[in-house]
């Protein structure tokens, strides 16, 4: 994991994808003790963008829904879960 790009310049597809990798690598209990922290570290930052970018989706989701006549209408999307935890 030495040349990474940094969390915020990752599209999100390119950050899921991080993920994903992250995630098989940890499972796959090949890596040694440092790497699985480091990898899991990551792991756990690009969670936390992919959150948060989903949440801002969401909210602009919400502002541009329009009443049926034609008058703004804030209406509020369900919030993506945030509760689970990133485990291996």
């Amino acid at each position: 994991m030495a040349d990474v790009k940094p969390v915020d310049e990752l599209t999100y597809k390119e950050a899921s994808q991080e993920l994903e990798r992250i995630i098989r690598s940890l499972e796959s209990g090949d890596m040694e003790l440092e790497e699985s922290l480091e990898s899991y570290s990551r792991g756990v930052e690009l969670l936390k963008s992919l959150r948060s970018r989903l949440a801002d989706a969401e909210q602009k989701v919400s502002v541009l829904l329009a009443d049926v006549d034609g008058t703004d209408t804030l209406v509020p999307a369900e919030a993506a879960d945030t509760s689970d935890t990133l485990s291996f």
